[in-house]
């Protein structure tokens, strides 16, 4: 099993209201337009994951787990690998319900979106001071 972590801090305009996708961005602003974004300035973006990562995410089929931490709480979904991710984005990472990928894609056909986090969550998120991370592990 390959692992990584990515951590992130929060923003005011933080929404979490998008039913399709996540995202998790090395930007340090967000407009109130960007309702999936879950975190700004990310230690990591796609291209930024180890080479060997990267090699797992691009086989097809593999289960993908992910958990979001927030001042002690957390928020697991889980994914799947598809082969033509490319994981070539310098600045997101984009978790999506459908099996839409794009160089920002991380994962496909995940369980949950960003309108499926606790509200106490996304809550915690607003606070531009709160720290957060993102783990994902591939099986």
């Amino acid at each position: 099993m390959k692992e990584e972590r990515v951590t992130f801090l929060g923003h005011r305009n933080i929404r979490c209201l998008h039913k399709k996708t996540i995202e998790i961005t090395k930007a340090v602003s967000l407009s109130t337009k960007g309702v999936c974004i879950a975190g700004v300035s990310a230690s990591k973006a796609c291209n930024d994951f180890d080479r060997e990562f990267k090699a797992k995410l691009s086989e097809a089929g593999r289960r993908v787990n992910l958990e979001i931490i927030v001042a002690g709480m957390s928020f697991s979904m889980h994914g799947f690998t598809d082969q033509r991710l490319t994981l070539s984005h310098g600045h997101d990472i984009v978790i999506r319900k459908s099996n839409f990928v794009c160089p920002r894609t991380l994962c496909v056909l995940c369980d949950k979106a960003s309108s499926d986090m606790p509200r106490d969550l996304v809550m915690k998120l607003q606070n531009p001071d709160t720290e957060a991370e993102l783990n994902i592990t591939v099986e």
